[in-house]
């Protein structure tokens, strides 16, 4: 019986050694930290290509490169012709002071023009990697800084935006899908040239801190699907 007991708590020891580093680091920053996987899957992959689509006009997804999520990261759904890349960005995507960051919920479709492509969608790709993996939002922080320093994550490219037109996406903090809308990354001291957050300006800028592109957000008329969008 002695020997038996003395199995079980070895047992138990290694199994709470065992736990991720990375989560228990998590819970001790005494955040929301990221909980199971699988809710922040979509199960039906042709699901989630068309949820992405719906992010741009079709004449312009309909050509693009897609990626779907997995366990491990996003992967090439389709591939692409025009240098488009949509897919459907996760809450960990958001800045990461905003207290969404871990909503399993969140659906973003965003289609992304080649010169975001080329700058933002390797951090995107990246930044999923490292939740998957089970960092805490902190380690995130420092592992983004650290590849802004040394240019591993570049700049926002002259003219870089992405479509965000569907009426299917869910972003919580903005109550669903908000407005169909353009969003241009810039570097953030280029905001005020946009005129942005002033009376009657359609221009309107997400400070998401120095690791992130800044945003402008653009509102415009029509969902993706021709349909007239809310004033």
């Amino acid at each position: 019986m002695v020997l038996f007991r003395l199995r079980r708590a070895l047992v138990l020891l290694l199994a709470a050694t065992a736990l991720p580093f990375a989560a228990r680091a998590a819970a001790s920053e005494g955040l929301p930290t990221r909980g199971p996987i699988a809710p922040y899957l979509m199960p039906d992959r042709q699901a989630e290509v068309a949820l992405a689509r719906s992010a741009a006009p079709p004449s312009i997804a309909g050509k693009a490169e897609v990626l779907v999520l997995t366990s491990h990261g996003f992967e090439t759904a389709v591939k692409g012709t025009n240098g488009f890349v949509c897919l459907v960005e996760r809450s960990w995507s958001s800045p990461f002071n905003d207290t969404e960051f871990w909503n399993p919920k969140e659906r973003g479709p965003d289609c992304y023009n080649p010169p975001a492509a080329r700058t933002e969608i390797p951090q995107l790709l990246q930044e999923a990697q490292w939740a998957l993996a089970g960092l805490s939002r902190q380690q995130m922080v420092e592992r983004t800084r650290a590849a802004v320093t040394d240019h591993s994550f570049k700049p926002p490219e002259p003219g870089a935006f992405g479509f965000m037109l569907s009426k299917k996406g869910y972003l919580n903090h903005a109550h669903g899908p908000w407005y169909p809308h353009m969003m241009f990354f810039i570097p953030r001291d280029q905001v005020a040239s946009w005129g942005p957050n002033v009376d009657n300006s359609p221009t309107q800028s997400v400070d998401r801190g120095p690791y992130l592109s800044t945003l402008i957000m653009v509102p415009v008329l029509m969902w993706s699907d021709g349909s007239p969008g809310p004033h």
